[in-house]
């Protein structure tokens, strides 16, 4: 499996570097953020700091996000939960706290890179379909228009209204939510799901089509 270290101390690289050759992974590593944005797109994984010395590592993510679907693990000294909303909201797949473990940096590779090989979105649902405010979900091409503009949206973004959307009119469970797309039913996962939720909504620029059911959890207006 092939590695992205964007790291930008030669110590912390380093030595992280080292650690995952000898678990047999393929490492490259990545200096500062135009680095990473060449180099994230042909890679398996990215593990990206957001202490880069000349593009701010949310940006980076942001933009190699929107270039391509490689799952992103955001490793970084930055513990603050505003910082992990951030970070999952523009589209990192995990996010990780130093100091870490290195057993469990290598599980959340594991993690990511097996939930980016079973595509989120349900094989048995194919062609597109249309809901309020002229929003079109195209299952095949994993595209979604609004009144015929093409709206860009993460991959994590796009699997939310993707279940939401295999049902049109029908509440879906946060549990079945987070279960989807996450893999997971851990209700720390809630805020998560909420927050996606909620740039769904301000990029659609329709914020009613996606309807919060209390004590439920989402449907989408047919």
């Amino acid at each position: 499996m092939r590695v992205l270290v964007v790291e930008d101390d030669d110590r912390v690289a380093g030595a992280l570097c080292t650690v995952l050759t000898r678990h047999g992974f393929v490492v490259r590593r990545a200096c500062n953020g135009e680095q990473a944005l060449s180099a994230g797109t042909d890679t398996d994984v990215v593990l990206l700091d957001l202490g880069l010395p000349d593009v701010d590592g949310f940006e980076v993510g942001e933009r190699l996000r929107h270039l391509s679907d490689v799952p992103i693990i955001m490793v970084t000294a930055r513990s603050e939960i505003a910082d992990r909303l951030r970070g999952l909201s523009v589209g990192a797949d995990d996010y990780l706290s130093k100091p870490y473990d290195l057993r469990e940096l290598i599980a959340r590779i594991h993690a990511v890179t097996r939930r980016a090989s079973h595509a989120a979105v349900p094989a048995q649902r194919t062609g597109s379909v249309t809901f309020a405010g002229g929003i079109v979900l195209d299952f095949d091409t994993r595209t979604v228009r609004v009144e015929g503009r093409e709206v860009l949206l993460t991959r994590k973004e796009f699997e939310v209204l993707a279940v939401l959307a295999r049902s049109p009119g029908i509440a879906v469970r946060r549990e079945q939510l987070m279960g989807a797309v996450w893999n997971t039913s851990w209700k720390g996962t809630e805020r998560t799901l909420e927050v996606h939720v909620a740039s769904l909504r301000a990029k659609l620029g329709v914020p009613e089509a996606i309807v919060t059911v209390r004590g439920v959890g989402y449907r989408v207006l047919a």
